[in-house]
């Protein structure tokens, strides 16, 4: 990550930069995806260039996202609800479901990504730009509008309900157009893996919102993750 300036912060910015979060994921994933083409190339076993990509991946991202993930994770299987579980996330350690959860994500991660530089380079390139987009795209629509924040402050105060419907059909009719080149010769496959990801996403956000009271930054980070993993399995599949 660079340092860069901020500039202003408010909800309206915030917003903008929801609405455009696939965007991001998008370039985040060209970069992922030439560095995968890359070790291919070197002679690299298939499953130590998906596991380094991966370890690409959460080293450009500073591993936000899989702390959320990881939190989300032992806060839903505390069985608590509301405050107690608020306070769960919240706490620096992570606990057992934290660890599984992440275990399982990077493995899946790095077992699916091994499987796609057998495909023409243009293929692998769209997977991994359309499942790193996706993931982005969730945390957009777990801030749609409606969607309340568990906490007075922080992240999700400031992003909760303010993206609106249009940056999410335009986002998803990107994504999923970029997933149709994902699979050669199945064109359909790549837009269906990109909308069941999408559908678990919303499922589990809903469920989080039903424990929590609404979003965090961390039910965003798990958003972006369960997304990006389950977008990346149904690419690897056939």
């Amino acid at each position: 990550m660079l340092p860069v300036r901020a500039g202003r912060v408010d909800r309206e910015a915030a917003g903008a930069a929801m609405s455009l979060a696939a965007v991001v994921g998008a370039a985040l994933g060209a970069a992922l995806a030439g560095a995968l083409l890359a070790l291919d190339r070197a002679g690299a076993p298939p499953l130590v260039a998906g596991a380094v990509t991966v370890a690409l991946g959460a080293l450009l991202t500073r591993g936000l996202h899989l702390d959320g993930l990881a939190d989300t994770a032992d806060a839903l299987g505390s069985y608590r609800s509301g405050a107690a579980a608020l306070d769960i996330m919240k706490k620096p350690d992570v606990g057992p479901f934290g660890v599984v959860t992440l275990v399982l994500a990077l493995l899946v991660q790095a077992a699916a990504l091994a499987a796609l530089p057998a495909r023409p380079w243009a293929a692998t390139l769209a997977a991994v730009v359309a499942a790193t987009a996706a993931g982005r795209l969730a945390a957009a629509w777990a801030c749609r509008r409606g969607v309340p924040a568990a906490r007075p402050e922080g992240l999700g105060a400031l992003v909760a309900g303010t993206v609106g419907p249009l940056a999410l059909a335009v986002g998803t009719a990107a994504v999923v157009a970029t997933a149709a080149a994902a699979v050669p010769g199945r064109p359909w496959q790549g837009p269906v893996a990109v909308a069941t990801a999408l559908a678990v996403a919303l499922v589990v956000t809903r469920h989080v919102v039903r424990r929590l009271g609404g979003i965090t930054g961390d039910v965003l980070g798990a958003a972006i993750e369960v997304t990006t993993t389950l977008t990346y399995v149904g690419l690897a599949l056939g």
